[in-house]
Formats: structure tokens, sequence, C-alpha cells
């Protein structure tokens, strides 16, 4: 798949979605408070391609959880992960689908309720992101169990930089030949 697995495709196409998803609330909020129409139609446009980019990364997600080594911890998270993936999904969904079919006659009360799910569905998109960020991050979920005894094999030999390289490199050591 274009050089990608699964799994790096999931992390290749999981972060404009959101930032689309976030987008899509803070243009709604605008257009709500500021009864600018061009607000209003970005906030339709992101939010379109907010949901079909987050539902392609729900899908790289599903396979990309059959593709990865893991244990116990790392199921139970990704578990989670799915779950609250799948609700935020649902929430910008059906808000996408309640302003298609109702379009220029939402009703105020309708916009609210919309406007309330969107901030709720920019929630479960943090939540989302923190449980995703917890798997990379803390449980290095995706990464091959090999790899991982390489890394702390090549991690515990340490690292020397020569004398002035961790200034050129931007480090910015008091001493440069700090062993990390």
């Amino acid at each position: 798949m274009l050089g990608y697995d699964w799994p790096r495709f999931h992390a290749a196409v999981n972060d404009l979605p959101a930032a689309l998803l976030l987008v899509t609330v803070l243009f709604d909020i605008g257009a709500w408070l500021s009864k600018r129409q061009s607000l209003k139609a970005a906030a339709l446009w992101t939010l379109w391609a907010g949901v079909i980019g987050g539902w392609v990364a729900v899908l790289a997600g599903e396979q990309a959880e059959d593709a990865i080594e893991h244990g116990e911890a790392i199921h139970e998270l990704l578990e989670t992960h799915e779950t609250l993936a799948l609700i935020t999904m649902g929430i910008f969904t059906v808000v996408l689908v309640w302003k298609l079919f109702r379009s220029e006659r939402l009703t105020p009360p309708e916009e609210t309720g919309l406007r309330m799910l969107g901030v709720a569905g920019l929630v479960t998109v943090v939540w989302t992101g923190v449980i995703g960020g917890k798997l990379v991050f803390e449980h290095a979920a995706g990464v091959p169990t090999g790899m991982m005894k390489a890394e702390i094999e090549n991690r515990a030999a340490g690292h020397h930089h020569d004398a002035g390289e961790g200034e050129e490199h931007g480090h910015g050591h008091a001493d440069s030949a700090h062993k990390h």
C-alpha cells in the first residue's frame, strides 16, 4: 500500500480529520457568534472533509489493530481507542447528515443541539487522541518486538556528542560531551 503497512497508514491519516473536526466546531461557534454565512459554509465543508477522513482513519485503524504485535495492556487500550473513535465518528456523522437533511430549514433549537453535539464530538476527538498517544508513546504499539529489543540495546549503549556537536545540532548541552 504505497510503501505503508496498516499501522503506518493509520498514523498518516488520523491527524488531519481530527484537526478538521476541531476547526469545524470552531467555525460553527464563530458563525453562531458573528452570524457570518462564510463561517457557516466553512464549518460544513470542513465537517464533510473531517467525516470522510475520519472514517478512512477508523477503517485503517481497524486493519492496523490486526497487524500489530500486542499484549493485554495494548489490547485493552486498543478497544477503548476504537470505541471512542466510533463514538466520535458517529457524533460527527449524525451532525453532517442532519445538517444536509435539514439544510436551510434548521430551527434555532436544532442548531443549538447540533452545536452541542459538535462540542461533545470534539471532547471525544481529544479523548481518542489521548488514548492513541498512550498506545504509541507509552506502550510502543505498532513497533515490532524485535525492533524494540534492538532499540533498548542501542539506548543502553549510550551516545556521546563530540566537543561542540551539541550546540551545532541545537541540543544546547552545557557539557558538549554529555552522555544520553
